[in-house]
């Protein structure tokens, strides 16, 4: 493993969001849905996650994830996906998403 420094760590802009909307998303190659997230006064972006082995799309809205917002945008066949939701494999390597225990402003960056 590499190592970083504090101001490597730094550049990383982990933010805090609630999902607003989950919708399916047929064109993406591996079972994936498109979230509309709330990050506060950063705004209202989209995104794709592989996360429905473990989640309905019900059970997701309201949730508040962590996720990186100053990566490029990547497109995703027609959808532009504008941050990346983070998350961790389980044994079977399918995404167990980063959640908050309790509750922060949306948009809080991850100190």
């Amino acid at each position: 493993m590499e190592e970083i420094t504090w101001n490597d760590f730094e550049k990383v802009e982990l933010r805090a969001g609630t999902i607003l909307e989950v919708f399916d998303f047929p064109e993406a190659r591996k079972p994936a849905y498109k979230l509309k997230v709330d990050f506060g006064d950063i705004g209202i972006k989209m995104s794709s996650a592989q996360i429905t082995r473990h989640y309905s799309k019900e059970e997701l809205v309201g949730q508040q994830i962590v996720a990186v917002l100053n990566f490029p945008k990547k497109q995703i066949g027609k959808f532009m996906s504008e941050f990346l939701v983070t998350g961790f494999a389980d044994e079977h390597g399918d995404i167990v998403l980063t959640t908050l225990k309790g509750t922060v402003p949306n948009g809080s960056k991850l100190m």
